[in-house]
């Protein structure tokens, strides 16, 4: 059972995986270096134009986009600690000075994050629902966040598990970039789509920002396939609306069994949930893996003592509690 990825248990849409048996004989050709019809689809989706979208070979790859074409050496870029590493690893290899924000209460720190902007400061990176505790930073807190900051520094809004949210006060962050230029919106198809494997993923920004990002693209950044099966699965609310509704009902079951064995954890908006399972973590860590459970050690967030577990079908979540208690008490 792979309970440390934060895929969909659910798998993707059927409508996906029949649209690439349908396409499978054309994979002879080049994708669509613009992503023409899938930039339709999400243009239609989002109510933004297609010139506000990029598409990236995952949100991974228009983070990387975002770090080299904006961070060079002695620029700064600030991020909350811990979150995703991937805005980390992107600093680092375009050479730019990090500035970490610890998190308030497992929470993202607006306020401290404006507080860290420098002359220096290029880029800030909001991962919201934030990756590994999934919680969230609320629409006021983000209004004035986005307010504040300078407009010469971009606000990178990294929303990969923005569909499992339940909080009404969650951010319209598609609303913010018609006034603000500064301002782009990641999401992906990797997560509720269960398209992980593909790895597609778009950003929605401002025409100049997009524009800008677009020339350090690759020409064909896109699979075919890829641009397929997301494509497919936009017309499939049905497959959204069960995953959202396994995650809803699941999360509960995780909170009422951790509860039960005295465990802490952060309630969580995605489709993960951090664990405290203290200074023997990684030993669980690694009996749970030897019997067939794997999940996210979090010794490289810098939180040795907790993990962080994908939330699957009842059935997987079923076996963890069981093999979690047993090792646990052992």
């Amino acid at each position: 059972i792979k309970l440390a990825s934060n895929e969909n248990p659910l798998g993707p849409s059927a409508k996906a995986i029949q649209a690439i048996r349908d396409c499978t004989s054309q994979i002879y050709f080049y994708p669509d270096g613009a992503g023409r019809k899938l930039r339709g689809a999400l243009s239609r989706k989002l109510s933004m134009d297609c010139e506000n979208i990029i598409l990236g070979n995952g949100s991974d790859e228009i983070l990387s986009i975002i770090a080299r074409v904006l961070l060079h050496q002695g620029d700064e870029a600030i991020m909350a600690t811990p979150s995703f590493l991937m805005y980390e690893i992107g600093a680092n290899l375009s050479q730019a000075k990090i500035v970490s924000v610890p998190l308030n209460n497992f929470r993202i720190d607006l306020d401290e994050m404006l507080g860290a902007v420098t002359p220096k400061t290029r880029v800030v990176f909001v991962a919201n629902p934030n990756n590994p505790t999934g919680t969230i930073v609320k629409n006021e807190e983000v209004e004035t966040f986005v307010g504040q900051l300078p407009e010469g520094i971009l606000a990178v809004f990294d929303e990969a598990y923005y569909e499992y949210v339940e909080a009404e006060d969650f951010p319209q962050t598609l609303d913010l970039i018609r006034n603000r230029p500064n301002i782009i919106v990641l999401r992906t198809f990797s997560k509720i789509y269960g398209l992980a494997g593909l790895r597609i993923g778009y950003g929605v920004a401002a025409r100049e920002i997009v524009d800008i990002l677009n020339r350090a693209r690759s020409p064909f950044n896109v699979n075919f396939l890829a641009q397929v099966a997301a494509l497919a699965s936009l017309t499939d609310e049905e497959q959204v609306r069960r995953s959202r509704q396994l995650v809803r009902e699941e999360k509960r079951f995780f909170y009422s069994h951790l509860r039960r064995l005295g465990l802490f954890f952060v309630p969580t908006e995605a489709n993960f949930i951090l664990i405290e399972v203290g200074k023997k973590a990684k030993q669980v860590e690694h009996r749970l893996l030897e019997k067939g459970v794997i999940v996210r050690g979090m010794q490289a967030y810098d939180l040795p003592e907790f993990m962080r577990v994908t939330i699957g079908t009842r059935e997987q979540n079923e076996e963890f509690m069981r093999e979690l208690e047993t090792t646990l008490s052992s």
